[in-house]
């Protein structure tokens, strides 16, 4: 019988692999991640680097809006992780755009 529930847990052949567990935190840091992309800072999920900054500029106005629509609803890690990565997000939008 433990053969049986061992084959229960496992997931079934070519399934897509677990994801992160969704919150909050996540999703924050993927619009970051999407920023840092389009700031030219890392490289986009097919491999190639390059710059757009209309996208960068979006995503981090994207990230105030979270930041202003959930105010008073977070946790503090989570409010710390928002005002960090707006401040960082910012100064680099014009480090990069001052060179362009």
């Amino acid at each position: 019988m433990s053969d049986a529930k061992n084959r229960e847990e496992l997931p079934p052949p070519g399934s897509p692999p677990e994801l992160p567990t969704l919150d909050f935190s996540t999703f924050v840091l993927s619009i970051i991640g999407s920023a840092y992309v389009h700031l030219g800072d890392a490289p986009s999920p097919d491999g190639r680097e390059e710059q757009n900054l209309i996208l960068a500029h979006q995503d981090i106005d994207l990230l105030s809006l979270l930041q202003e629509k959930t105010k008073g609803n977070l946790s503090g890690d989570e409010e710390r992780l928002l005002e960090q990565a707006l401040y960082d997000l910012r100064m680099r939008y014009l480090e990069v755009s001052k060179r362009s």
